[in-house]
């Protein structure tokens, strides 16, 4: 890491002429008879001495740490700014809870990090109610580093700017599609092997795949206890299984768009087909039967205990954190991500995909004495320096340069204090989860230790993702009128969803379900996401 007068000098050079010639930029002699001031001076000058900012605690850094202060990335900005941060974390699970009390108060921190899809206002109401500032002409005169991205990158000015032509936060964005798919299937590929199967692709070689887990002990007990197909409910109230395989259908379990109308999964006739299927294979015993009460802990207890032969699964924490509890107990055990199956060969399913930018980033608040200052120092992390800070750490320290490479070091990757890759990381910089910075794919090149994770990610990568819906902004108004709407409607497709697979609730009466959905006002949230959509598209 450079000094603090090499980083005021390179952060400086587009946005105060008088520093060019403190830091010798010009080669000319000041003309005031007063002496040049210092870099540190010049650095005081550029940001602020101090900014409250409030954001969400994440779990990593919580393992070992009490707030972002201790991370390492965060002490070395301190030396580098000369910026003291004070950072308010919300409790654990009342991040959602405590950011509305917050913007309701009106008492506001200097900066807010958010997934602000998640507020229950847009970014535009917030603005204009003075919550948050519009961030436009501060990024142009006040965040070079931010302002030549977007020049670069003008699908990134598209996707941070709302529909009424505010940009409002500086953003975490993803550098590289290959960080935007992270989860999908994967499948005990030693089972595969021992039965001599090859990879399915459509719904129908995965159901003869599943039908042979059931039927062959690839476990090898001697006992029928295996779960061909293992799902779970999550906390959000998704469900997984719907994510994994109803995509094979081409449609979604939410709202997707296809040639840019926007439709809802659970209407569409080919919804009614996917539970057919699924309550086909729940009958025939190729589903878990416990999935409606299978928690995480019991799930990694089913993966660990050589019951599972496909599951959904994120790269990092499920087939980089199963594989190795699993070959403890089976050498031979190992997991391969497996291509979202189609309905018919030829066809190409819909997948796991998140577009670079998805809501998070940091707001300045209208309240701020210094928003120009504040803007400044957040810009430092999308420069070069800032960058590799935040991406990689402190050079010696967690990462060192090998031809030309950021490789980290074994305290990341092979922690002394036999921390998970993920804790060892969040000890030193924030590209494991999030924050105003651009990701760097070289970060999840070597997060992803293992070459079964490695290539699960590019077997997801083929899915087709052009029917999934862009991180489109409802209006204060649309948002107002289908909240609840949208509420109703997900806890009743939920509720049927269970009992159309269980049987408890026979198939024929999907049409009836279509009617009640269409009752609870669906058309009114379509109607409105289709406004949002026709917006988005318009943006320049």
């Amino acid at each position: 890491m450079k000094t603090k007068k090499a980083a005021a000098c390179t952060v400086s050079v587009s946005l105060l002429a008088g520093v060019l010639a403190a830091c010798g930029g010009t080669g000319e002699t000041p003309k005031s008879s007063e002496p040049a001031t210092t870099p540190q001076a010049q650095t005081e000058a550029l940001y602020p001495k101090s900014i409250t900012y409030w954001t969400a605690l994440n779990a990593n850094v919580a393992a070992t740490m009490k707030n972002y202060n201790e991370i390492a990335a965060y002490k070395e900005l301190e030396k580098i700014t000369g910026t003291k941060v004070e950072f308010q974390h919300p409790p654990v699970g009342q991040e959602k809870d405590q950011f509305n009390l917050m913007i309701a108060s009106g008492k506001l921190p200097d900066v807010i990090e958010y997934g602000w899809n998640a507020a229950p206002k847009g970014a535009d109401s917030l603005i204009k109610e003075k919550r948050i500032l519009r961030l436009n002409e501060l990024i142009d005169k006040h965040a070079p580093n931010l302002s030549k991205l977007l020049k670069e990158k003008p699908e990134f000015r598209k996707l941070i700017t709302t529909d009424e032509g505010n940009i409002y936060v500086m953003p975490f964005l993803y550098g590289d599609e290959m960080l935007s798919v992270v989860n999908g299937p994967a499948i005990r590929k030693d089972w595969l092997d021992k039965l001599g199967l090859k990879v399915p692709q459509t719904i129908s070689e995965w159901e003869n795949v599943l039908v042979a887990f059931r039927d062959k002990d690839p476990n090898g007990n001697g006992r029928k206890d295996e779960i061909p197909l293992l799902f779970t409910v999550h906390p959000s109230n998704e469900i997984e299984l719907s994510h994994m395989l109803v995509g094979a259908w081409g449609i979604t379990n939410e709202f997707y768009q296809e040639n840019g109308k926007v439709k809802f999964g659970p209407m569409q006739p080919e919804y009614k087909e996917f539970l057919t299927t699924m309550a086909r294979w729940y009958k025939e015993g190729l589903l878990d039967r416990d999935y409606a009460t299978t928690d995480s802990k019991l799930k990694d207890a089913k993966v660990t205990g050589h019951q599972v032969g496909v599951l959904n699964a994120y790269a990092g924490s499920g087939i980089g954190r199963y594989i190795p509890l699993l070959k403890g107990s089976n050498p031979e055990a190992t997991l391969a991500g497996l291509p979202y199956p189609s309905a018919k060969e030829g066809q190409k399913a819909l997948g796991q995909y998140s577009y670079p930018f998805t809501g998070i980033g940091a707001a300045v608040s209208a309240t701020a004495a210094n928003p120009e200052q504040i803007v400044k120092w957040l810009d430092y992390k999308f420069g070069q320096e800032g960058h590799m800070l935040f991406n990689f750490g402190i050079e010696g320290q967690s990462y060192k340069m090998e031809n030309g490479y950021p490789k980290y070091m074994d305290v990341v990757l092979n922690n002394p204090d036999k921390l998970p890759i993920a804790q060892a990381m969040a000890k030193f910089f924030q590209a494991s989860y999030s924050g105003p910075f651009v990701q760097d794919k070289r970060y999840i090149e070597q997060f992803y230790t293992m070459p079964e994770q490695r290539d699960a990610q590019k077997t997801w990568m083929q899915a087709d993702h052009s029917k999934l819906m862009p991180p489109v902004t409802l209006s204060a108004e649309e948002s107002s009128k289908t909240a609840s709407i949208m509420n109703d409607v997900k806890t009743y497709r939920d509720e049927m969803f269970g009992k159309f697979i269980m049987g408890s609730e026979p198939i024929a009466n999907f049409d009836k379900f279509v009617s009640t959905i269409k009752g609870m006002g669906i058309e009114e949230a379509i109607k409105a996401r289709q406004a949002a959509l026709d917006r988005f598209n318009s943006r320049k």
